[in-house]
């Protein structure tokens, strides 16, 4: 008799949840990135199918000798980024990882997600099951939809995530919910509502408790990678010189004209529902920090990370990559703050990855944390930091949140999805690796310093990669990207037999450093 996917969850295995247990435990993991979000939201990001390569290095694990791995895609993956992967993994043979892992795709490039062709090809998940091993494998996602959920119960293998019943913790309105709860700072807002009469009514109450403030940002409740949310502009509206009734009228005007990225925005607030936050602003000095930990099976929880996100595009709103660690002065509150939540998720029953954003304002000298939303899932700063793991074997110290390599020496790195050039179009990924090797880019692990690539697979068609680069301090990151980066266009340039360009190497990296907002799937 078949499992559910509560039974099938109840086989997990707590150190199945270590990227590197150490311990010669034998499993398989089979590796299914697939992007079940919103479609309207997806189609705003450019070579989406090829975000599938970012969760190769989940292929860390690895590292184990007992472990075996089968990953999946939409595509079949060139050999060569399978191999730029593995060659990182420190004290391990590429030969003998290669043999413990098994590459299979759907041959299908449709914008669809992963899982959902999967499931459209029973012949196919025969194959993958044959190399599994029964009561001692698991299904790593990147999200966790009823696409994977389905996938896991056709599979009779348990997945290793957050269940999407308990997929309210990881919208807009649960997140507030769970900063109440957790005593977490968070901004002033609404409840969900579900039409533009209602919004109205929202804002101008926050507006009325909150007279002083200038803005506001309007969220869809499952938005992702701020796609999903739209500042307005209430102080130019001359708010307080209307009547409640004018305020009202004036408010939804201004929504009728609102820049949400996400097309059709208004039949997802009617389907998903939509609030109203304030919108922090002020101080000497603002900052957008995250907190990445995983809840194990059991419900022990480990905290991973802190960044600071890197936003951009129209409305400010969208990820384009991120710096690690967060800033010294709040990082301990920040991990504070990030176990709290991940102690209240576990109680629900999440699994897995989580990671909460924050708004950072020092005010007279002091930081004012506030957090605006937990994402159930993978993101942005997944892969960067399981690149530093992978390819260092350091850890994460818990009093100083600071990542230490084995020598002790603490490492940083800055990291994007989304470097894009059109003078890198045409180039295959074993230009890139010629270029890298040619000049030297590449991580270094004697020196602790250098860059680490992935999604290969956009390259060619879309100018577009994307990079770790790791160095001993913050400044010494921020060198090997802008060194990076800069490096990467002339030779491409000089490769592709094109003009370079207006401007000085320095001034084309400061555009980089400021890419074209489609760019990043965050969490």
């Amino acid at each position: 008799m078949a499992l559910s996917f509560r039974e099938l969850q109840a086989q997990l295995q707590p150190d199945w949840g270590c990227e590197h247990s150490g311990d010669g435990a034998g499993f398989d993991v089979l590796v299914v990135p697939s992007l079940s979000m919103d479609r309207a939201q997806m189609a705003l990001v450019t070579g989406a199918h090829h975000y599938e390569e970012r969760q190769l290095f989940s292929l860390m694990r690895l590292r184990d000798p007992g472990v075996r791995a089968v990953y999946v895609t939409s595509k079949l993956l060139p050999e060569l980024v399978v191999d730029a992967v593995l060659e990182l993994l420190p004290g391990v043979p590429t030969s003998h990882a290669r043999r413990r892992l098994q590459l299979f795709d759907a041959d299908d490039a449709s914008d669809r997600p992963l899982a959902e062709k999967l499931l459209e090809r029973p012949a196919l998940l025969n194959r993958i099951q044959e190399h599994l091993r029964l009561g001692r494998s698991f299904i790593s996602c990147f999200v966790v939809s009823d696409l994977e959920k389905q996938l896991s119960e056709r599979l009779q293998i348990p997945l290793l995530g957050t269940d999407p019943a308990l997929g309210y913790w990881g919208s807009k309105a649960g997140s507030r919910e769970l900063f109440a709860r957790c005593g977490v700072p968070h901004p002033p807002g609404s409840g969900l509502v579900h039409n533009l009469n209602d919004l109205t009514e929202a804002i101008a109450e926050l507006w009325e408790q909150h007279p002083g403030l200038r803005r506001c940002v309007v969220k869809l409740n499952e938005g992702f990678s701020g796609e999903g949310n739209a500042p307005l502009a209430l102080e130019p509206l001359q708010l307080q010189e209307l009547s409640g009734a004018a305020r009202r009228q004036q408010l939804r005007q201004a929504l009728d004209n609102l820049p949400m990225p996400a097309q059709q925005w208004r039949d997802l607030m009617r389907s998903q529902g939509a609030l109203v936050e304030a919108w922090l602003d002020g101080g000497e000095a603002l900052s957008s920090p995250s907190v990445q930990g995983t809840i194990h099976p059991g419900g022990t929880v480990e905290l991973l990370s802190t960044h600071e996100q890197i936003l951009g595009g129209p409305s400010g709103q969208t990820y384009l990559g991120c710096q690690f660690p967060a800033e010294s002065d709040y990082r301990l509150a920040l991990m504070r703050h990030g176990q709290a939540i991940g102690e209240a998720l576990a109680s629900e029953g999440a699994l897995e990855r989580y990671a909460v954003d924050f708004i950072a304002r020092r005010i007279n000298g002091q930081w004012d944390l506030q957090a605006i939303e937990v994402n159930l899932r993978q993101g942005g700063t997944t892969h960067p930091y399981m690149a530093l793991r992978a390819i260092t074997t350091g850890q994460l110290d818990p009093a100083t949140g600071l990542f230490l390599a084995p020598t002790g020496q603490p490492l940083h790195y800055v990291a994007t999805d989304n470097l894009s050039d059109q003078r890198l179009r045409g180039l295959l990924p074993a230009d890139l690796i010629d270029i890298v090797a040619d000049d030297d880019l590449h991580y270094d692990p004697a020196r602790l310093r250098g860059s680490v690539f992935h999604l290969l697979g956009c390259l060619s068609e879309f100018g577009k990669l994307g990079m770790t680069c790791i160095g001993r301090s913050r400044e010494e990151a921020e060198a090997v990207y802008n060194a990076t980066a800069a490096g990467l266009i002339d030779r491409a340039a000089a490769l592709q037999a094109t003009p370079q360009g207006e401007g000085s190497a320095e001034q084309r990296v400061e555009q980089i450093a400021e890419p074209d907002a489609q760019g990043l799937i965050q969490s």
